[in-house]
């Protein structure tokens, strides 16, 4: 594949973060993507969270399968560790690198038809397993590659550019990311950066199963009247549940979100997550309150958006299989090969 560099003049006055990198440290080659397509608006706002939060690109890993959102990791943190997996394959090896590595910062990008069909069955492990990582799904409900096919999320009803119906019922990411025990569950719309942008610094500041499902219209298959994933719909149908802010220490904090409560949870880190629930009513630490919601949203025909689900109190794969805090590559070959006496200690317990 040929990547086109972006130019290395820029702007001399960038605002620097912490780490004094600018916006442009963190992004990647040029898009080679349909111009106006979602995944774009995607990989721009994951630039800019990561930016914000002023968080080390060389400490990522990102992982993707195949499909137009798996194009997408060459576009965004262009100094990180990255790996393009086989078609519905990236929550393994993903996996295998945060078990390898608990230090590395997992970005897992994906598609609906990457997710929803081949790769179903990887995507239910990953979360049932708690990897520690932000799962990310660029959801059109189309095939682009093979020139715009139904994918198995696309609603039914929905129809084709050639006003074909679909005749199924969807898989719901959101609705599996809950049952299966995923500890922050978001979904959002790749044209509302100002919603998008704070859910993926949230995600990356999560410890655990971090998933979100972003609605990424495919302009050149599924933006048209009749479709249930072009922008038009979804602007006309997101509901927001609740909204979600990232701050750092405890000043007073002020936003425009409609009128509700204010919640706010410590971070591991030491951030604070605001969160701002539109309905009063609503509860995103209830999973079984948030899948009826989730539900019960799609039958009335509307798109539910924003921090959905979260565990405070989450624990990670790391915590439930009680790994080494050293990454594999920093261990000593006597930690690695403890000898025969061990081995056979190990055996007798097996027994």
């Amino acid at each position: 594949m040929t990547f086109v560099t972006k130019p290395r003049v820029h702007h001399p006055n960038l605002p620097i973060n912490e780490l004094g990198l600018t916006r442009r440290d963190y992004e990647g080659s040029i898009s080679t993507l349909c111009a106006g397509c979602g995944h774009d608006s995607v990989s721009a706002a994951i630039v800019q969270a990561c930016a914000e939060l002023s968080l080390p690109p060389h400490r990522f890993a990102k992982v993707s399968g195949i499909g137009c959102s798996s194009k997408t990791p060459s576009y965004f943190l262009n100094r990180s560790h990255g790996f393009n997996s086989v078609h519905g394959r990236m929550p393994s090896v993903i996996t295998g690198a945060n078990l390898a590595n608990r230090d590395l910062m997992c970005i897992g990008v994906s598609g609906d038809g990457d997710s929803a069909s081949i790769g179903l069955g990887q995507f239910a492990h990953v979360v049932r397993r708690r990897t520690n990582m932000l799962y990310l799904v660029d959801n059109n409900g189309t095939y682009g590659l093979t020139k715009g096919q139904f994918s198995a999320t696309n609603d039914k009803g929905s129809t084709s550019k050639k006003g074909a119906p679909n005749l199924y019922e969807p898989i719901d990411l959101v609705s599996m990311a809950l049952q299966l025990g995923a500890s922050f569950v978001a979904r959002s719309f790749s044209g509302d950066k100002r919603q998008l942008v704070p859910l993926i610094k949230a995600a990356l500041k999560h410890k655990g199963m971090a998933f979100i499902d972003v609605i990424s219209p495919c302009v050149a298959f599924n933006n048209h009247a009749g479709s249930t994933k072009s922008f038009e719909f979804v602007r006309e149908h997101m509901q927001s549940a609740v909204q979600a802010d990232l701050i750092f220490g405890q000043p007073e904090i002020t936003a425009d979100y409609a009128q509700g409560t204010r919640e706010s949870i410590t971070m591991p880190d030491g951030s604070i997550l605001q969160l701002y629930k539109v309905d009063a009513d609503y509860d995103p630490y209830d999973r079984i309150g948030a899948l009826t919601y989730v539900q019960k949203m799609h039958e009335e025909g509307q798109v539910a958006t924003g921090l959905l689900y979260v565990d405070p109190d989450a624990v990670e794969c790391h915590d439930i299989l009680e790994t080494t805090a050293t990454p594999l590559n920093a261990l000593s070959e006597d930690a690695l090969c403890p000898g025969n006496e061990a081995l056979t200690a190990i055996n007798q317990g097996c027994r």
